[in-house]
């Protein structure tokens, strides 16, 4: 049953194995975004970047829809309110959270909600779903990184097909062009999308924190800045690191050496 007020639109479930799970849940409107909403997302990964029991995190919507944009409704309020403050922008504290960020794409990711998609680390999405950029369409101009992710995403030309024609891009498609990492069944979306989760835990925690920190950052960059800042990254980190934590990793390596190789994920 669709909540009354906007704290149960977004739902947060902490499990103890370290996921937790942010859910847009007005399935009645397909998860179009209301200003409240959109606060109250941009404050659940705000919290769950600050909670150390939670180690990865999954964003999906429920019902048939990832997330149908904006609520147009309500579109004055939305684009012309407190859009600029980072501390209420989803987006940009998706994008400031430490933490992975796996989208289970269970349908529809629209507009508001195909940035939001992009703003995710990783993307699992069913057969069938799709992402529709309808900015030109609607006459709304871009705030959430669209205009400029995507290309770097799918290349030039096949973002300005998708954006300047408003034509969908099928998760097959996505998959394909490297943008969605996972196409399967909808009833097997958010368990894929744990069980990538599960790989990345069995990781070392410290490590994969530095790792989507050094790889996010210098995408922004050319290759040149972007290889040095992991040269700095990594000789601060091993400056760091103490006799001890050189024996645990020799140890824990030597552990893994001995045991056959994991199966594929």
């Amino acid at each position: 049953m669709e909540g009354s007020s906007s704290d149960k639109l977004i739902v947060v479930t902490r499990e103890p194995d370290g996921i937790a799970t942010v859910t847009i849940n007005r399935p009645k409107s397909l998860n179009s975004l209301t200003r409240p909403m959109m606060v109250d997302l941009a404050k659940a990964f705000k919290a769950l970047a600050k909670d150390n029991s939670v180690r990865v995190i999954i964003l999906s919507g429920a019902g048939r829809a990832f997330c149908s944009g904006v609520d147009l409704t309500a579109a004055q309020d939305v684009f012309k309110g407190d859009v600029k403050d980072p501390e209420t922008d989803p987006v940009v504290q998706m994008e400031q959270c430490p933490k992975p960020i796996i989208g289970a794409i269970n349908g529809l990711a629209i507009t508001a909600g195909f940035e939001i998609a992009l703003a995710c680390d990783m993307l699992v999405a069913a057969k069938g779903a799709t992402f529709v950029d309808t900015h030109a369409r609607f006459g709304i101009f871009p705030s959430w990184g669209l205009s400029q992710k995507l290309a770097r995403f799918i290349g030039p030309n096949k973002a300005r097909e998708v954006s300047l024609a408003a034509m969908p891009l099928s998760a097959e498609e996505a998959e394909k062009l490297g943008f969605v990492n996972y196409v399967v069944d909808q009833n097997e979306v958010l368990n894929k999308a744990r069980q990538l989760a599960g790989a990345i835990m069995k990781n070392s925690q410290d490590l994969v924190l530095r790792y989507k920190s050094v790889i996010n950052d210098g995408y922004k960059l050319d290759l040149r800045q972007g290889l040095a800042i992991e040269k700095e990254r990594g000789h601060e980190y091993y400056d760091g690191m103490t006799p001890e934590q050189f024996k645990k990793m020799q140890e824990f390596i030597a552990r893994r050496s001995s045991k056959k190789p994991s199966s594929k994920l």
